[in-house]
C-alpha cells in the first residue's frame, strides 16, 4: 500500500509541476520525462461528453490526440 501511495503522491507532483496555472497541455514525453506512470490513479471522471480524465488526487489529466494532454486542476463542480 505504501508503495502504490508513493508512486500516486509522484504522479500528482509531476502533473502539479507542469500545470502551475491549473490547466495546460503537453506531450506525452514531458510526462514520461518525469517518470510519470499512467498505470495508477486515484479516480476517473467522465463528462456527458465522454471525455475521460484521469486523477491523481486533486491533478488530473485528459488523453488528446498526437500523444498530448489536456493537464487540469480539479474543479468543486466536477464532483
Amino acid at each position: 500500500m505504501r508503495k502504490v501511495n508513493r508512486i500516486l503522491r509522484k504522479n500528482r507532483r509531476v502533473l502539479a509541476e507542469l500545470n502551475p496555472s491549473g490547466k495546460t497541455k503537453v506531450h506525452k514525453r514531458q510526462l514520461q520525462q518525469k517518470k510519470f506512470d499512467f498505470s495508477y490513479f486515484t479516480n476517473v471522471y467522465r463528462t456527458k461528453n465522454g471525455n475521460v480524465y484521469y486523477f491523481c488526487y486533486d491533478q488530473g489529466y485528459l488523453p488528446l490526440e498526437k500523444d498530448f494532454y489536456a493537464l487540469v486542476e480539479r474543479q468543486d463542480y466536477v464532483y
